[in-house]
């Protein structure tokens, strides 16, 4: 009955997002919300300037109302139940949107400042980690209060690590540097939405081997939420997701990963992600140490294929492509190295 349930939910959030679409971007252009394009990016981006931003509450929405239709029809075939592990799932669903809620919460203060000061940069960036790990702290409180103490990580075919208190220190870096990833990989129209379609239809199939029906409905609906979206936002985008969106997705994707106790599969799906942000790292090291030089074009990654040519169509279709054998190895290995 999981399946059906995630269908009808996907097919809920992509129509409210899609739809959402006709009164948002034109409400986000009456009050100006434009995005401000840095000089320093590709020079070609500054025709996108003044582009709706902030357009994430358009699959936030979608995604609210989707679950909330995915829940009551896990009710009524009586697989929500509130006895035992029932209330723990019931808990790891709505904690997984509260909290996607939340970073995306952040994300919108962001956005609202760089809108309002008409430049490319809101929080500073040690107001958003602080703000970020007040989150992830309220996150791990709620699940202990629910009594899903679990330190343990899960390695297919190795077996189990008790991490013990160690697991909040290092899940929370993780869940930073998520979260963070993901915002970093909107950069290019339609990018990390489709690269969120294909991570969230993963946990999609992950969630349901697992027998987590309310997260399987969670998945469903973020991803239905980014294929509505996308009818807006492939290139020539019509509204960006702005952090608003990008923080939002993160905190998702995050969350599924912790809540399924899958923390070592989320790092395989999220290679494209992890990927995108370690390049920037890498990128900021290698100018350090020599002084000034780059080690690629242009940082996030998907910047330097631009600088090489690359139309942003190619971006999104390769990038998502190896996403997708990412989630198909991930998917593969819960299958034979887990269950």
């Amino acid at each position: 009955m999981t399946i059906p349930a995630a269908l009808i939910t996907a097919i809920i959030s992509f129509g409210v997002t899609a739809l959402l679409g006709f009164a948002v971007i034109p409400a986000l252009k009456r009050l100006k919300f434009g995005q401000t394009i840095l000089d320093i990016g590709p020079a070609w981006h500054k025709s996108k300037e003044g582009t709706p931003t902030m357009g994430g509450v358009m699959f936030i929405g979608g995604v609210f109302i989707a679950v909330i239709g995915g829940f009551a029809i896990l009710w009524f075939n009586k697989e929500i139940t509130f006895e035992g592990a029932g209330i723990q799932n019931f808990a790891k669903g709505i904690s997984a949107v509260i909290m996607a809620v939340l970073f995306g919460f952040i994300g919108f203060v962001d956005d609202f400042i760089k809108v309002k000061k008409k430049r490319n940069e809101g929080l500073t960036p040690i107001q958003k980690i602080i703000l970020q790990c007040m989150v992830i702290a309220a996150f791990f409180a709620s699940r202990i209060v629910m009594g899903d103490t679990s330190t343990v990580i899960t390695f297919p075919f190795l077996g189990a690590l008790d991490l013990w208190y160690f697991y909040y220190i290092i899940m929370g870096l993780g869940i930073l540097y998520i979260v963070n990833a993901v915002n970093l990989t909107d950069g290019v129209d339609g990018l990390c939405s489709t690269v969120t379609v294909v991570f969230m239809a993963a946990y999609l199939v992950i969630c349901s081997l697992l027998g987590f029906s309310e997260l399987s409905v969670v998945s469903a609906a973020v991803g239905g939420g980014c294929l509505g979206f996308m009818v807006w936002n492939l290139h020539p985008a019509k509204v960006m997701m702005g952090d608003t969106g990008s923080m939002f997705l993160g905190g998702a994707v995050a969350c599924l990963g912790i809540c399924t106790k899958t923390e070592f599969i989320m790092v395989v799906c999220s290679a494209v992600y992890i990927w995108e942000a370690l390049s920037v790292l890498i990128q900021m090291t290698y100018f350090k140490i020599t002084h000034g030089k780059r080690l690629f074009k242009m940082t996030p990654i998907h910047h330097s294929f631009e600088i090489r040519g690359w139309k942003e169509g190619k971006i999104v279709t390769v990038f998502s492509l190896i996403e997708l054998g990412a989630c198909l190895a991930g998917v593969a290995l819960l299958y034979y190295g887990i269950m």
